[in-house]
């Protein structure tokens, strides 16, 4: 059985503070201030770097209060090894008692000192104030610092060897001089450091905070006089926004605002163009309506009646398929964009099974109606009903256009990378002028006497571009030359690349 044969053997879709999500929209989550959202990442650092600013300053302030009293206790030092001398292998020690009495003189902290001789022995002084632990790296004359206590109270201790006449061994030789004192004068003064720097931060603070809620404030004002632009426009103005009255920063945001509103005003134009058609294209067939039924009324002759009421019955079968066009057309445009919710389509079932559904309308057209299958599976990605939709408007305006005892053939082949979808028909053509304009919504070629809505082509076109395949209209090279050129449409899709078989397998009809 030919494919012809087998073909016709079967049955017949703001507030400046906050987004608000669109309707039937979820709400993902709370809403985020923009305002509050640069504060915070402005605040949080500097409430973290203050305690950090607070203790480096603790530091510092504690480092500062040393140096003084420490150079005070270095002359001590000295003083006191000037006063320490060698006599006769012995350590002799001029310090006078007034002298002592100023040495420990002190109205805050408590001062002691002592003086060894090179054996360790004790000359003067406070006989528990700890030796040093660096006895193996000792250097005449240098005065060194360390930290250590006494009867359990932190002191600082300065303290310097005396390299004695006659004893060159550095190991016995030196004799030792060192001062203590406690550090509560030290204490006091870190704390005033520390309260005359401090205590200005917590005035300066709050001024900062203010300074930078007031410059957050200024800086986000465009927006907030934006918003006020676009709210003080009319529901129907969809002009650009000028772009030169906002910062920098605000400018991709209004040029993309600007790019949705062209695109909406283009959509807005495109539906009232179609409306205005659809209303121009309804009167006819119901204005015929309304006259064969008026005339319907005044008639007394049977036949006549039945004669208005067949024209009412035309009428009302070319609003109908108006309609469904409409209908078809807007569905059409309505689809996601191609590459998106499309499933893997045998391209050869879904052209005979369209086929199929035609063969009874051109037996009674007298048409002769086939298909011509590839030599091997075709495969597309699409949405069935659309393609099915297609092709039906497809052989629709193959049939309307052939005369009786004319042809229709679909041919489904492929290429090295396109599935190709073929009507040819034996009608008048189209002439090369007319072409372009064929797919336009209720456009009709001039001089046809063939009853059409003029939008079967619009619809195909709306398909054919939802599917990434390309539309093409030539002459028919298969018609015979003598009589009329025929009209051949060819539908270049994607050719979907075989695969294994899986549970994606293409959708089969049948």
């Amino acid at each position: 059985m030919s494919g012809r044969e087998a073909a016709q053997a079967g049955p017949a879709g703001a507030e400046f503070d906050g987004y608000q999500p669109p309707a039937g929209e979820p709400d993902e989550g709370i809403q985020h201030s923009l305002f509050g959202e640069i504060l915070d990442w402005m605040l949080a650092p500097l409430l973290l770097l203050w305690p950090m600013s607070i203790a480096i300053t603790y530091l510092v302030a504690k480092t500062i209060a040393n140096q003084p009293f420490d150079h005070a206790l270095e002359d001590s030092v000295t003083v006191l090894a000037q006063q320490v001398r060698e006599v006769d292998g012995k350590l002799v020690k001029r310090l006078p008692g007034s002298a002592r009495d100023i040495l420990r003189a002190d109205d805050v902290d408590s001062v002691y000192f002592q003086i060894a001789d090179a054996d360790g022995g004790h000359v003067d002084g406070d006989r528990d104030l700890p030796r040093p632990q660096d006895d193996d790296n000792i250097r005449a004359g240098a005065v060194r610092f360390r930290n250590d206590s006494m009867h359990g109270t932190p002191v600082r201790v300065a303290y310097s060897y005396i390299e004695l006449d006659g004893r060159g061994l550095p190991d016995a030789g030196m004799a030792l001089v060192q001062v203590a004192e406690t550090l509560e004068k030290r204490g006091n003064l870190a704390n005033a450091i520390i309260k005359g720097v401090i205590l200005p931060q917590f005035i300066v603070l709050p001024v900062v905070l203010a300074l930078v809620w007031f410059a957050l404030a200024r800086g986000l004002s465009p927006l907030a006089q934006l918003q006020e632009r676009i709210r003080a426009r009319r529901s129907d103005d969809l002009s650009p926004i000028d772009s030169k009255q906002v910062p920098e920063e605000i400018s991709p945001l209004v040029r993309s605002l600007n790019e949705m509103l062209g695109r909406l005003s283009l959509s807005i134009d495109m539906q009232k163009r179609f409306i205005a058609d659809a209303a121009h294209q309804m009167k006819t067939p119901l204005a015929g309506m309304r006259m064969q039924s008026e005339l319907a009324l005044r008639q007394t002759d049977s036949g006549e009646i039945h004669r208005s009421l067949e024209q009412l019955a035309k009428s009302s079968q070319a609003a109908t398929r108006l309609v469904n066009q409409l209908l078809a057309l807007a569905r059409a445009e309505n689809q996601p964009q191609a590459g998106t919710a499309l499933l893997p389509i045998a391209l050869a079932e879904l052209a005979r099974n369209g086929v199929r559904d035609w063969v009874p309308s051109s037996f009674n057209q007298r048409i002769d109606l086939g298909f011509e299958p590839p030599l091997e599976q075709v495969d597309i990605a699409g949405d069935p009903t659309m393609l099915r939709e297609m092709l039906s408007n497809l052989i629709d305006n193959a049939l309307r256009y052939t005369p009786a005892g004319g042809s229709v053939t679909v041919r489904v082949r492929a290429d090295a990378e396109h599935a190709i979808l073929e009507v040819e028909d034996t009608g008048p053509g189209i002439p090369a002028a007319e072409r372009p304009h064929v797919f336009e919504r209720f456009y009709r070629i001039l001089g046809s006497n063939v009853e059409g809505s003029g939008l079967g082509l619009a619809i195909v076109r709306e398909i054919a571009q939802q599917h990434g395949a390309e539309v093409d209209v030539y002459n028919n090279p298969r018609a015979p030359q003598a009589k009329l050129p025929g009209c051949l449409f060819r539908l270049s899709f994607p050719l979907l690349p075989a695969a294994p078989a899986t549970e994606s397998d293409p959708v089969h009809y049948g």
